[in-house]
């Protein structure tokens, strides 16, 4: 198989769509104010404000482990705490940055189902304890989607938010799938996060057809308060920030952020139809965006990696993720799930 195949480990495997791309060549027309103060900067953040029906502070980083980093950190003290999944990217994958960025607030991961917090397991948590020698809980973070690819519904997201007024909590969202979660529910951005109660969403680009870079999304502007020298601390404000901010213009105007995340879902979906009879091979959870989590045998698994493909094997013995992108190509999927009907059945 050739070195630069397509592949499904991960949609972060993929190139940068062509209205991202288009954007970067026009900015790179001339000369333009540094470190945020250009005209793209300014268009991005405008676009932002349209597409969430309302007026928001937006700021962009490198990388997703940055945004939530650094959006977690505005959101809590040092002695805080911040309520995440189990399996949240922020406890799993983050190296400890949301800790470092926020000089020691403590994670505490609640009970999940199918991968989403519930307000039960959350205010369950949050009540554990509540003396002076208990980091005491401030925000709840959730992954949309989910890490499994399970998706948080309106009605979810707002009885959690319930949740957390009750007890006095902030809400995070890390929406570094958000684009796949709006194409699977149909629903606005708006409907999905600040008429929700969300705070604040880490909006995802990277995984969505950009080269680089994340947009940090506060609803609840007071909670934005010097967030720009949290970012020039922590090495996210760029000196040249049009290169950042306008493949945002170019996947927002006309609307490619929810074109490209329709087709990795359709991808993923296609995929899962076609191994759906395979004896052996079942659906760990259910597909709402563009990943396919599938229980194998291990031989299968190795006969796979060795004829080339490429996926994640970090959800128990047997467990497979593949991931859809932007740019999947169905012939490829089509290819891949003749491979794995082959190996289950050999």
């Amino acid at each position: 198989m050739p070195e630069n195949a397509q592949q499904f480990a991960s949609d972060n495997y993929s190139g940068i769509c062509p209205e991202a791309w288009a954007a970067m060549a026009e900015a790179n027309q001339g000369h333009q104010r540094a470190y945020g103060d250009d005209e793209w900067t300014a268009r991005a953040a405008d676009h932002f404000r349209r597409l969430f029906e309302t007026d928001c502070e937006v700021f962009f980083a490198f990388n997703g482990t940055a945004a939530n980093s650094l959006a977690l950190a505005s959101l809590c003290q040092s002695y805080h705490s911040v309520i995440c999944s189990e399996t949240a990217h922020v406890e799993t994958d983050e190296c400890g940055a949301p800790e470092f960025f926020s000089n020691g607030s403590k994670l505490l991961p609640a009970k999940t189902e199918n991968g989403k917090l519930t307000p039960q397991a959350i205010s369950e948590v949050a009540r554990k304890r509540q003396d002076i020698h208990y980091p005491k809980p401030r925000v709840v973070t959730l992954t949309q989607a989910t890490e499994v690819g399970t998706v948080y519904r309106p009605q979810e997201v707002r009885a959690i938010s319930a949740t957390c007024k009750e007890l006095g909590l902030h809400l995070h969202m890390d929406g570094a799938r958000f684009s796949n979660a709006c194409a699977f529910l149909g629903c606005s951005p708006a409907d999905l996060t600040w008429k929700a109660g969300v705070d604040v969403l880490c909006f995802g680009g990277t995984k969505n057809g950009m080269a680089v870079g994340e947009a940090i999304v506060f609803f609840n502007k007071a909670l934005a308060e010097d967030f720009d020298y949290r970012c020039k601390q922590a090495g996210q404000l760029a000196s040249k920030m049009r290169y950042l901010s306008a493949p945002w213009v170019g996947i927002l105007q006309d609307d490619a952020w929810l074109k490209y995340a329709k087709h990795a879902n359709r991808c993923a979906q296609l995929l899962a139809n076609l191994v759906e009879d395979v004896p052996g091979v079942s659906l760990m959870f259910p597909v709402e965006a563009n990943g396919v989590f599938l229980q194998l045998s291990e031989p299968a698994i190795a006969a796979l990696t060795a004829r080339g493909w490429r996926f994640y094997t970090f959800i128990g013995a047997g467990g497979a993720r593949f991931m859809c992108s932007w740019d999947t190509d169905e012939a490829r999927v089509r290819q891949l799930a003749a491979d794995i009907r082959e190996v289950m059945c050999a």
